[in-house]
């Protein structure tokens, strides 16, 4: 098939495009970068020419709530008007599980607009929730570092390894829409704060934790909320295996 990824210099992105070629299929490349502007929508049509799937694996800059929703929002409309000029037959976006559960999160917000422009739009679709990576602990404290000390929320989670993420998109972009799919997990809870900190040691980085809700998150994220739903798809790398290859 000839599939185009959207985000496809990000990590989940780049991930997506390999596991793709891999599997032998055409892959177009969608990024700033390299000359298609989603914001814009300049190069679209030279990008999804002849294009069958696209999977939105895009990111978003840190801002405040309108101007994230916007953001999304502009990106999201341009994708999927370009879709449907170019016949695109299936619609794939990488979300968040258990989002919907939050309200204040910002990036929360402007995912959720994603999600609900695909599912209005006239592209058939596949919108596949996926939990926190097992990098995630660790750019949390990126964040917040001052001085050797960072900040972060006690936050239970079931991270998913980001290779298990585009393998998981590969193949939902080869097959038939299927709606909204399941929640993508890992096999296991972990509490973000040992996270980062087992992170940060194999990777031979000194940094004091302080457990906060004063911070990025706020307590309505506490408990089971990012935890996936009981029907989850459990992708199979743990996080000790994913924690190996970062020392």
């Amino acid at each position: 098939m000839r599939i185009a990824v959207a985000g496809a210099t990000g990590n989940i992105g780049a991930l997506t495009v390999a596991a793709l070629e891999r599997d032998g299929h055409d892959v177009r490349r969608i990024s700033r970068s390299l000359g298609v502007d989603l914001s814009t929508g300049a190069g679209l049509e030279d990008a999804l020419a002849g294009v069958e799937a696209v999977v939105d694996a895009t990111n978003g800059p840190a801002a405040g709530r309108d101007e994230t929703v916007a953001y999304f929002g502009t990106a999201t409309r341009n994708l999927l008007a370009a879709d449907e000029r170019a016949g695109v037959r299936h619609h794939v976006l990488l979300s968040i599980a258990g989002m919907d559960r939050i309200d204040g999160n910002a990036h929360y917000a402007g995912k959720r607009e994603q999600e609900r422009l695909v599912a209005a739009g006239p592209v058939p679709w596949t919108i596949v929730p996926a939990t926190q990576f097992h990098d995630f602990a660790a750019m949390v404290t990126s964040w917040t570092e001052q001085d050797g000390v960072a900040t972060i929320a006690p936050l239970l989670v079931q991270p998913i390894a980001p290779r298990d993420v585009a393998e998981i998109l590969a193949e939902v972009a080869t097959g038939e829409p299927k709606g909204r799919y399941v929640d993508v997990a890992g096999p296991e809870p972990q509490d973000l704060v040992d996270m980062a900190r087992r992170t940060n040691e194999a990777r031979g980085r000194a940094v004091k934790l302080v457990p906060t809700w004063s911070t990025v998150f706020s307590p309505d994220m506490a408990g089971n909320v990012l935890l996936p739903g009981k029907d989850a798809r459990l992708a199979p790398t743990t996080f000790d295996e994913w924690l190996a290859t970062q020392r």
